[in-house]
């Protein structure tokens, strides 16, 4: 079948607001300030990039499947100050590339029904894979190693 995709990040006018709290309020809502010490090492869910070494970043618990099923999740993210990426159809960014891959596939009743654990090189397989499926709706794809979500992956007519 060999569907398009396209990756989704996620919206940066949804953590602006963050960046401007003290580190005590960003506390109190289980988040933190950090310097990024190494690249790659901070993979941000906005810009779909790793941060660049000595910028800061914000590390704070995020819902990122927030549905009515018993497969909500949430987790860790790292965000950074950048506009919001928007890869092109069928892209793969590089921070993907050089870490293990979890993709998740989901049906219309946010019920998890597949998923394949690849090296980043072979990313765009497993997407086209799964979504050759027609009963998965959108996919989830995460950092294999520590489970955290990195973007969602939505098919493209």
């Amino acid at each position: 079948m060999n569907t398009q995709f396209r990756l989704v990040a996620l919206p940066s006018a949804q953590f602006d607001q963050l960046f401007i709290r003290t580190d005590a309020e960003l506390s109190s809502i289980g988040a933190r300030r950090c310097m990024v010490a190494e690249k790659p090492g901070t993979p941000c869910r906005v810009s779909l990039a790793d941060a660049e070494i000595g910028e800061t970043v914000l590390l704070l618990p995020f819902t990122h499947h927030d549905v009515t099923s018993p497969y909500r999740a949430s987790g860790p993210i790292f965000v950074r100050r950048s506009s919001t990426a928007r890869p092109e159809v069928g892209e793969i960014p590089l921070m993907f590339r050089h870490r293990l891959q979890s993709v998740r596939g989901y049906d219309a009743n946010a019920m998890m029904i597949n998923t394949k654990v690849v090296a980043g090189s072979a990313l765009e397989m497993a997407i086209t894979v799964l979504f050759d499926d027609p009963n998965i709706s959108y996919l989830h794809v995460h950092n294999a190693g520590p489970g955290c979500f990195n973007c969602s992956v939505e098919r493209v007519a």
